[in-house]
């Protein structure tokens, strides 16, 4: 289909919608519900996004001083004389 079918068609579905929105009552009521939960999802992630953000901003705890200990050596494969 040639992009002036695509836009044809979604022309037509737009007015569609439009359509049953301003007749049907239960449409829009369906339309702010999604519209509802796409903002309440939006500021958790917001939320999620600055919690998130503050955690990386505060400086690191200094760590104990670590006691390193020694490796044992590795064996050595026995080589014939």
């Amino acid at each position: 289909m040639s992009k002036l079918g695509w836009f044809a068609a979604g022309l037509g579905l737009g007015a569609l919608a439009v359509i049953q929105l301003r007749d049907n009552p239960k449409a829009q009521a369906a339309l702010d519900d999604a519209i509802a939960a796409a903002k309440d999802f939006s500021s958790a992630v917001a939320a999620g996004y600055q919690e998130r953000e503050a955690e990386l901003s505060k400086p690191a705890p200094k760590a104990a001083a670590k006691v390193s200990t020694p490796r044992p050596a590795a064996k050595r494969p026995a080589t014939k004389k």
